[in-house]
């Protein structure tokens, strides 16, 4: 059994815990392949509607274990990539995971951590977290989460905290579109819940749709090639068993099939 991760899973709702809240939930290579492994399985379940990205302890997850920093300082630039690359590709397998994911922030964000929130679909954090990329306090660059942190906070907010490693509160993580809602502690489980009920209660098959429609418009001209694009997502949704069943249980003031 981990000592870095708890997973588990009650009823559509699968939960990937991080719980080394000694070392603030900071990453290691063994955490990375942890986590990657976790989410691949979780995703590809399919009893699984939703998966919840939470931490034990004050501090979400602060980056890059400090034992782990200590190896990287004697690594080759071939080392550096191949490391690099695993935590790159946890990312990946995070940000294109079939299923909704939720970051349940309850504690302090930095650095790494930051790519995780941003690889997530929605994330919700306490009023007293404080978010931080600090990797140019250490004469390092945030590139390996950029795509993802850039994604979520948009390029006018990077170009400061990139730059600044400034640390910012909650309030500014939700202005600057970081996070989707800022809540009272006591009220953090109850923010999840609602978006759970929410996600669960659609299409399971529409939800994973919708996912990979943001992702796949997101950034593109509109042009030909996107407009056709998307007349075929609705067509094939349209024509789906669940999306018959879902029109014909509107028409027809029902429960859908997937509530039944």
């Amino acid at each position: 059994m981990s000592q870095n991760l708890s997973i588990t899973q009650a009823g559509a709702v699968a939960r990937i815990t991080l719980t080394q809240p000694e070392v603030r939930n900071a990453f290691s290579d063994e955490v990375i392949a942890e986590l990657t492994a976790a989410f691949q399985d979780a995703g590809a379940r399919g009893d699984v509607r939703a998966i919840v990205l939470a931490a034990e302890g004050p501090a979400f997850c602060a980056g890059a274990n400090l034992n782990w920093m200590r190896r990287m300082a004697d690594y080759t630039r071939e080392e550096n990539i191949a490391d690099a690359g695993q935590l790159a590709e946890m990312l990946r397998v995070i940000y294109a995971c079939p299923k909704p994911t939720i970051a349940r922030v309850q504690g302090d964000v930095y650095a790494g951590g930051m790519g995780l929130v941003a690889a997530c679909d929605m994330a919700v954090a306490v009023d007293t977290a404080g978010f931080c990329l600090s990797e140019v306090k250490l004469g390092l660059i945030p590139a390996t989460i950029s795509p993802y942190v850039i994604r979520a906070m948009g390029v006018r907010a990077a170009q400061r905290y990139f730059l600044t490693a400034e640390r910012f509160d909650a309030a500014e993580a939700l202005r600057i579109g970081f996070v989707h809602q800022v809540v009272a502690a006591e009220q953090l489980d109850a923010a999840v819940e609602a978006w759970l009920k929410a996600l669960t209660g659609a299409g399971p098959n529409a939800v994973r749709a919708a996912k990979r429609l943001v992702q796949d418009v997101a950034g593109r001209a509109i042009d030909a090639s996107l407009i056709a694009a998307t007349v075929e997502g609705i067509a094939d949704i349209r024509a789906s068993d669940e999306g018959r069943e879902g029109v014909q249980s509107f028409l027809q003031k029902r429960k859908p099939g997937w509530l039944a």
